[in-house]
């Protein structure tokens, strides 16, 4: 089955309404209605909470966190494999250690990642980017 992987970006951009929202809802849907499989890891969803508790307060990220509960993403623990790949990109590209981990995910999962984020142009195609 087709799948993808969520970046902080994306959901970040998907609870705001910001551009790119309207595609990342499509790709909720579906994986609502089961065409699809959506991943993320916890280390992105870390960044999701953060990121919203800085731009619009503890409750908001909260409220956010249970959304996400609700929503079909399968949340992915980071183990060896993923953390070394992570460090490899960190090693070989200029780009947060938070987006390494959406393309080391993205990378061993064999799946497109979902992202606005410019930032991981910087790895060339050595991930696959599906742009919101």
């Amino acid at each position: 089955m087709k799948g993808f992987i969520l970046d902080s970006y994306a959901v970040i951009a998907y609870f705001e309404d910001e551009a790119g929202a309207a595609k990342v809802e499509r790709i909720l849907e579906q994986a609502e209605n089961g065409r699809i499989r959506l991943a993320m890891s916890i280390i992105n969803w870390g960044e999701v909470y953060y990121s919203l508790y800085r731009s619009k307060g503890k409750e908001k990220a909260e409220e956010a966190l249970l959304i996400m509960e609700q929503l079909p993403i399968k949340l992915v623990d980071i183990d060896k494999g993923i953390a070394y790949q992570a460090a490899q990109f960190k090693a070989n590209h200029a780009i947060a250690f938070g987006d390494c981990f959406a393309a080391a995910l993205a990378l061993c999962m064999d799946y497109p990642l979902v992202t606005g984020d410019k930032e991981f142009k910087k790895l060339g195609d050595k991930v696959h980017v599906e742009w919101i």
